[in-house]
């Protein structure tokens, strides 16, 4: 059993652990770091799909890293380039030597007399078990299982002569040339799964329960093109990427308070791309409003380009049962099927599937509450990277990641070793992740929550949190600065000592 020790422990190597690990090289070059990964490669999500057609839904210039500008001519990139991209930016920054393939992280212990926590991970492909301890712990985990995806009953399955397939672990070997395919799903998976198989596929269904809002969208940018032309990579890439966050904003903030106008607006989008007297309101409008889950991406309308040349098609109904040769719907009509997906969502799955204990006391997710949206009441010395549900994830990753510079040097600057986050006052609660999509109503009694009002709460709103976050306060009534060994106040908190000259100083 191997042990030793860094300053910074990262779980994860996916897109917010590289960008993780390339901010403390970039802010805290003094302090030492390990990633821990439990696949065999960089990537997290980029590498781990490969169904076809696998892309970004958020453009390119707000999903990259705010130190590195996109270069690539799309906006909407395919998975390979993101992947690519991600390897790239680590490379430059020297991260690859600091990762740890193949380790599963179980557990995380803190000691409040050390002011240390104690990882324990397991090697994939050995078994072995590896110890190492770590002053902070950063989980940049994501939030669904990658070895599960999720699949809901299948009444009949069993009768299928055909292949039943979910895009999480898309078969490398899977030919669909000529072959008729049913996607089960509405999300952004199905509707980027649907145009892109319909390009060498006999005939593709997208069967859906019930419709989701699909918006197109150019996959180049036509400012970026621009302005490419006559300013320097990095300022380009600032310009372009504040254009996109203000569209962003402005675009969910008009969902919030006009649904009806966006609801308008995007059902007028569909019907011109769709054949004349198609059904808008039966297979492409929603019975919510707009952004109480995700909007799809369609780039440059594909879906409604396959759907208006007879490649694709979409079933709004439910699932009978399957038969030997496809899947009968509720209404009788049989779709005849050589190859059924299953796009039917993720399995959430809070920090990794990660046990945390403080000092000897089980953590019980559910009953902390995020700090910020990326600590944990009663937590000491840990974030977590969840990013935007209405933005781009990267844009909350990067704030993250800075924030925790920020905090790190801040300890180093006022000789305090721990930062320790508050629940809020009053007892209102709200979910962490605001969304009603499927694989967010499963699993919300099992994530952190909210307090109702900041520092306790997310408010998807990116220039508010640059505000908070780059620029705000570091010491707040939300959490509490100590020193290694200090007795613990009631209800577990552990005495801060007085303030300095020194730390009102810092304070920023």
């Amino acid at each position: 059993m191997a042990s030793d020790h860094v300053d910074v422990l990262i779980i994860g190597a996916g897109l917010s652990g590289v960008g993780a690990a390339c901010h403390l090289r970039r802010d805290c070059p003094d302090k030492t770091y390990a990633v821990l990964e439990a696949r065999d490669a960089i990537g997290g999500t980029w590498d781990l799909f490969r169904y076809p057609g696998i892309r970004s839904d958020s453009d390119m210039f707000t999903l990259g890293y705010s130190f590195r500008p996109w270069t690539a001519p799309k906006a909407i990139a395919d998975g390979t380039t993101i992947r690519e991209y991600v390897r790239e930016t680590a490379r430059e920054y020297d991260v690859p030597r600091h990762i740890r393939f193949r380790h599963r992280v179980l557990r995380a212990e803190w000691h409040s007399d050390t002011a240390r926590w104690t990882v324990t991970a397991q090697r994939t492909d050995t078994a072995e078990t590896v110890v190492l301890t770590c002053s902070f712990l950063f989980a940049c985990t994501g939030y669904y299982r990658y070895d599960e995806g999720y699949t809901p009953p299948l009444p009949g399955v069993d009768a299928y002569a055909g292949q039943v397939v979910h895009p999480q672990h898309w078969p490398a070997d899977l030919d669909h040339t000529g072959k008729r395919v049913v996607v089960v799903g509405s999300g952004a998976t199905a509707v980027t799964l649907v145009p892109a198989m319909a390009r060498r596929a006999a005939q593709v269904t997208m069967l859906q329960r019930s419709p989701t809002y699909v918006m197109p969208l150019s996959s180049r940018d036509r400012l970026a093109d621009a302005v490419r032309r006559w300013l320097p990579a990095k300022i380009a890439y600032q310009v372009v990427r504040a254009k996109n966050v203000l569209l962003a904003t402005v675009t969910f903030q008009l969902s919030r308070r006009a649904p009806g106008l966006v609801r308008r607006v995007l059902r007028r989008a569909a019907r011109a791309r769709l054949p004349v007297g198609y059904d808008v309101d039966r297979h492409f409008s929603p019975g919510y409003d707009p952004w109480d889950q995700r909007l799809c991406v369609a780039p440059d309308g594909d879906l409604f380009t396959a759907v208006r040349e007879g490649r694709a098609s979409v079933v709004t109904d439910t699932i009978d049962t399957f038969t030997g040769r496809g899947v009968r719907l509720t209404s009788g009509v049989e779709l005849p099927a050589d190859i059924v997906v299953t796009a039917t969502g993720l399995n959430l799955l809070a920090l990794g599937g990660l046990t945390l204990r403080v000092d000897g006391v089980d953590v019980d997710l559910p009953n902390t509450v995020a700090y910020k949206g990326m600590m944990l009441s009663g937590v000491p010395n840990f974030a977590l990277t969840l990013g935007y549900t209405n933005a781009s994830w990267t844009l909350k990753a990067d704030l993250v990641a800075g924030y925790v510079c920020r905090l790190l040097r801040h300890l180093d600057r006022t000789g305090r070793q721990v930062v320790t986050p508050l629940p809020p006052p009053g007892a209102e609660r709200v979910p962490l992740i605001d969304l009603r999509s499927g694989y967010v109503l499963r699993a919300v009694d099992t994530l952190p929550q909210q307090g109702a009002a900041a520092p306790w709460r997310l408010h998807q709103n990116y220039p508010r949190d640059v505000l908070l976050m780059r620029h705000g306060r570091l010491t707040d009534e939300g959490v509490r600065f100590s020193r290694a060994g200090e007795a613990a106040a009631p209800g577990g908190v552990r005495r801060p000592v007085p303030s300095t000259a020194g730390d009102r100083q810092h304070r920023r």
